[in-house]
């Protein structure tokens, strides 16, 4: 492969990373930190969303086709996944249990790079509790009730989705759901109602910008820890998104394919993000 065809190769690979960065927004239980970091980007990400104007040019040209892929995906899929989450819930939840599965070895390697520590142990269970806790209360539809105005709730529910999705494992729509607002918030994309989601859209950027310098700082700092902390997580959200047991035959055969699709799909991003990991 010579320079340009890399290039284009790797422009197009950041594109389908941005395609499933969109669908992790709108798709329940599932974390785009988790999609990142199973495509080889999460360490890029947070070091541009930390200091988005350090390298800007270098940044933009790495952002660009990934805000394409989120972009066409939110706009083309949300309807998709709709349908999928309503008439095939269990199957299309366990596509993205097989998916986050599959990152599970990837994370172990990266936090046991310099050996494991018996102290990593209670961060792991700590992450594991905290994750599994907030999808099993998404699930139970047991939400937050502020008593504030849409126009003053709905914007600060977006600040702390946006700080939580700096966390691998942790869900943007497992947190909107806790907090009572994610089946508004879907309705008002799908019904392209920018009065309502610009301001969510805004507070949600604020929120990972401020929080992912704090992350980022944890990573530097305490590498392995902070992975251990992500496989803990990770571990906590296959917990909350485990839809249960397929009640028919149908749903049986399509639960097998898309747990296999899942897990092949993650092993494929983990492959071409090792192939395509410098920033051009």
């Amino acid at each position: 492969m010579n320079k340009q065809q890399y290039h284009q190769h790797n422009f197009f690979y950041r594109v389908l990373c941005g395609v499933f960065l969109g669908i992790a927004v709108i798709a329940p239980g599932v974390s785009g930190s988790v999609m990142a970091v199973m495509m080889g980007i999460y360490d890029e990400l947070i070091t541009i969303i930390s200091n988005p104007f350090k390298n800007f040019k270098k940044n933009f040209i790495f952002l660009f086709p990934m805000a394409i892929g989120g972009i066409v995906s939110i706009v083309s899929l949300i309807q998709v996944l709709k349908f999928m989450f309503e008439t095939y819930p269990i199957p299309s939840f366990l596509l993205f249990f097989g998916l986050i599965s599959g990152s599970l070895p990837t994370i172990f390697k990266e936090a046991n790079e310099n050996g494991f520590q018996k102290k990593y142990l209670f961060g792991i269970i700590a992450a594991f509790i905290f994750a599994a806790t907030i999808g099993l209360i998404a699930k139970s539809k047991i939400t937050l009730n502020s008593g504030l105005n849409d126009s003053i709730y709905l914007p600060i529910s977006g600040g702390i989705a946006g700080m939580m999705s700096m966390i691998p494992g942790m869900s943007i729509s497992m947190i909107l759901m806790t907090l009572g607002v994610y089946s508004k918030l879907l309705h008002a994309a799908a019904g392209f109602e920018i009065i309502t989601i610009a301001p969510v859209g805004i507070c949600f950027v604020l929120g990972m910008f401020l929080f992912s310098k704090i992350t980022k700082f944890v990573f530097d700092k305490y590498h392995n820890f902070a992975y251990f902390l992500v496989f803990g997580f990770v571990l906590g959200t296959l917990i909350g998104i485990f839809p249960g047991i397929p009640s028919d035959l149908i749903n049986w055969i399509l639960s097998f394919i898309m747990v296999a699709l899942g897990f092949y799909i993650s092993t494929l991003f983990q492959k071409l993000g090792i192939k395509f990991k410098t920033i051009d």
